[in-house]
């Protein structure tokens, strides 16, 4: 069933989260700090028996220099520079393995596969990334990790490992940093906006159904996971909740949305109870750069899967002149 606003009332809903007036400066100095840890890409050829698509074992720094791990995915033989797609995981995952999402590889980009820093052990091939960053009290999951102030939180680690993923692509032969677009679904989409409201000169942003918008709406019109879980710390922390919603405005892909200037495609589906279309809208509604909306009116969280594959392939062609 539906799960939220009609669609006509989607495109016209206007999110009521709230916009930091130092999140500008809070971002800055975050990224400036990690961006001051200078230690190198690194490389390693991996043997997959695959005779289309070479695999790179990659190691960047993210934030505070910590190591984060990628897969670079690039046409046999290429020596580039090639148009690049740096994706980002869904909620749980981690890179996979090194024979899984071989599409934007085979369609003759390079592609930047961002590990996920603590996650990678709910679905799909796992993760190798670790999370030294110490904690307070937080739910099982990762939205309350660190809730307790925007310096600890852990999506402030996450986003920046994700802007330093497109800095460390941008420092590779087989890649053309003029030509780099950031992808994701739910998490990874989320992540996408994010990086598209921090990183201005980014050829297009593609966010599936994303996650990590309207914290505060989402919060009070979905029971599901993983929004829940912030919830559930709030019916414990009875005297938290103004302190944790002040902390995930900084981290809101509606206040980001507004500071990205990208062409970017959204997706939303309106039987969506993990991410309710309005969250969607919220940060849609509010994207500054020129925008496309697609609705998957009969889907739930799996929004357009291969579909979404198709049109954004089509749409990366055009936007990389590929």
């Amino acid at each position: 069933m539906f799960t939220d606003l009609s669609e006509g009332e989607l495109r016209e809903y206007r999110s009521a989260q709230t916009d930091p007036h130092d999140f500008d400066a809070f971002w800055a100095d975050t990224l400036a700090e990690s961006r001051a840890f200078d230690s190198p890409v690194t490389l390693s050829r991996v043997e997959t028996g695959l005779r289309t698509i070479d695999t790179f074992d990659v190691t960047f720094p993210g934030f505070r220099g910590q190591p984060i791990r990628a897969w670079l995915r690039v046409p046999a033989g290429a020596q580039g520079p090639l148009p690049t797609v740096v994706q980002y995981v869904g909620y749980g995952g981690g890179r996979g393995h090194a024979l899984e999402n071989l599409l934007w590889a085979s369609a003759g980009f390079a592609h930047l596969h961002m590990d996920t820093r603590g996650q990678g052990s709910v679905w799909g091939g796992g993760g190798v990334t670790a999370d030294p960053e110490g904690t307070g009290p937080q739910t099982p999951g990762f939205m309350t990790r660190g809730i307790d102030s925007r310096e600890t939180y852990y999506y402030r680690r996450l986003f920046t490992d994700a802007v330093r993923a497109v800095d460390a692509a941008r420092t590779l032969t087989q890649v053309d940093a003029s030509r780099i677009a950031v992808l994701g679904g739910s998490q990874g989409g989320g992540t996408a906006l994010a990086v598209a409201g921090l990183v201005p000169d980014l050829a297009a942003a593609i966010a599936y159904v994303p996650f990590l918008c309207d914290y505060r709406r989402a919060t009070v019109i979905t029971d599901g996971f993983p929004y829940k879980e912030i919830g559930m710390y709030l019916s414990t922390h009875r005297d938290a909740v103004e302190r944790v919603h002040d902390t995930l405005a900084y981290f809101d892909g509606v206040n980001f949305a507004k500071r990205a200037s990208a062409p970017a495609w959204f997706t939303s589906a309106l039987m969506d109870a993990t991410c309710p279309p309005s969250t969607v809208f919220g940060a849609y509604n509010n994207y500054a750069g020129p925008k496309q909306m697609r609705v998957w009116p009969y889907n739930g969280h799996e929004s357009g899967e291969v579909f979404d594959d198709e049109a954004s392939l089509a749409v990366l062609r055009e936007v990389f002149g590929a």
